[in-house]
């Protein structure tokens, strides 16, 4: 039950979007996840609305603008193993891309069971 949201720095393709959303929903369901599980949004910020810091925590070169932020809001109960494993993958998937993954922040969020409803507000496991 993930929601995915993307948010970059610039305007990108939309090639370059789905790419990017493809490859998080595969390192997902190698996770998991079912495959129609699948929720994404892209948001695209003008850099006045978009700080990151340039090196937090350690990183070996800084920040760009081609930074990207990958938030995942999923249900509460996966090991430190799995998600180990899902950024892993997913690292591995944005590379293939081309894509720096020194530029890629990922926030796992867990939320309890009862907190969704995919329509009509039915909870499904509440």
């Amino acid at each position: 039950m993930p929601l995915v949201t993307l948010t970059l720095r610039q305007r990108r393709p939309a090639v370059f979007k789905q790419a990017v959303l493809d490859a998080i929903h595969a390192a997902l369901v190698q996770a998991g996840i079912p495959e129609a599980d699948r929720f994404q949004r892209v948001f695209t910020l003008e850099a006045a609305d978009a700080h990151m810091d340039p090196w937090y925590p350690d990183l070996p070169r800084p920040r760009t603008d081609d930074a990207l932020l990958i938030e995942i809001l999923w249900s509460v109960g996966r090991s430190v193993r799995i998600k180990r494993a899902l950024l892993a993958d997913l690292m591995q998937r944005l590379d293939a891309l081309g894509i720096d993954t020194e530029q890629v922040m990922v926030v796992l969020q867990e939320t309890a069971w009862e907190n969704w409803s995919f329509g009509g507000g039915r909870q499904l496991h509440a």
